[in-house]
């Protein structure tokens, strides 16, 4: 029921992972309105009589309204329904119906938001976390970031030995606000690290995310949202313009026919869309958090990351990672 092409986008990216991937999928939330949505019909379905609207109060509307959608997702994985919950709605209220249903897992001071940052030419991505579940955090919630990021490196990605990067404003560890020295220095340390396998790297700045310095990039939710949503931005300018570019003159619409081979497999790559979703790492269950704007194809993706995620067994590493640290 959320996200900006809610309910049609979402049932039809459902149908799609349905018949392309072969998983199971039940859908919540209104049974009217998803059985009068193309497709809706042949899903099972868990009812929720309420929405969360996008610019609602996260915090407040998951306690009030008990049977949204959001909130019977979350009991359906607590109460093994399902695997997993994914939702392109009110990332706030994700959040919070994922945590206060499925709870924490033990040990775990703050969830966090992890979310695959693409990097031209390379396979692997930068994995970017906190990207806005704490505004505020203390030192040793970013080492416990660092922990659960490396985790999911490895059990997403198959990085043996997570590069783990500060982001700060400045490679040197005299460089940042007190909040990142602080926590530069228990990153040093290196006591974190646990079975997690991560190297730490130092401090990376905002130009090392789209490159392969580091696996993650390890910073407080408020600077990780503005970092991913400046990304968002300058690459939708850039390829908006080169596409205006490319329709200027006949000359440039020729050069193009030329250029768009070699062009379009960076442009997949680069898509939010062909990510799926980012994890919230720390609740006890698997949720994953599409953009608000997500098509049928972010649907299918992020149906394939929860899957992964859950065959993977993610929460139980991150369990494991957390009580040995």
């Amino acid at each position: 029921m959320g996200g900006d092409r809610a309910p049609d986008e979402i049932i039809a990216g459902a149908v799609r992972a349905r018949d392309e991937l072969g998983v199971e999928i039940v859908l919540v939330g209104q049974p009217e309105v998803i059985r009068a949505t193309p497709g809706g019909d042949t899903f099972a379905i868990i009812e929720a009589s309420e929405v969360i609207a996008m610019d609602a109060d996260a915090g407040k509307s998951v306690r009030r309204m008990k049977d949204s959608s959001l909130v019977r997702a979350a009991e359906a994985v607590r109460d093994g329904k399902a695997s997993a919950m994914i939702s392109a709605g009110n990332t706030g209220a994700t959040m919070a119906s994922a945590l206060l249903r499925m709870g924490r897992i033990k040990g775990v001071a703050r969830p966090a938001i992890a979310t695959p940052i693409p990097v031209p030419g390379q396979d692997l991505p930068t994995i970017l976390l906190d990207a806005g579940a704490n505004a505020e955090c203390t030192p040793e919630y970013l080492v416990q970031f660092a922990q659960m990021g490396a985790v999911f490196a490895r059990a997403r990605f198959g990085v043996e030995a997570p590069k783990v990067g500060l982001l700060s404003i400045g490679e040197e560890e005299t460089k940042g606000n007190p909040l990142v020295k602080e926590t530069h220095k228990l990153l040093a340390t290196g006591e974190w690290i646990g079975g997690t396998g991560a190297v730490f790297v130092g401090n990376v700045e905002g130009r090392d995310i789209m490159s392969d310095v580091a696996d993650v990039v390890v910073t407080d939710g408020f600077t990780g949202n503005v970092a991913l949503k400046t990304l968002e931005g300058g690459m939708k300018a850039l390829v908006g313009s080169l596409f205006a570019a490319f329709e200027s003159t006949p000359e440039a619409k020729d050069a193009a026919a030329t250029l768009m081979p070699a062009l379009l497999p960076l442009y997949a790559q680069l898509d939010p869309d062909n990510t799926g979703g980012a994890m919230l790492l720390g609740v006890d269950g698997v949720c994953i958090i599409s953009h608000g704007s997500s098509s049928a194809t972010a649907v299918v993706n992020a149906v394939r990351v929860a899957h992964e995620m859950v065959v993977g067994a993610v929460v139980e590493h991150l369990r494991a990672a957390i009580t040995t640290a």
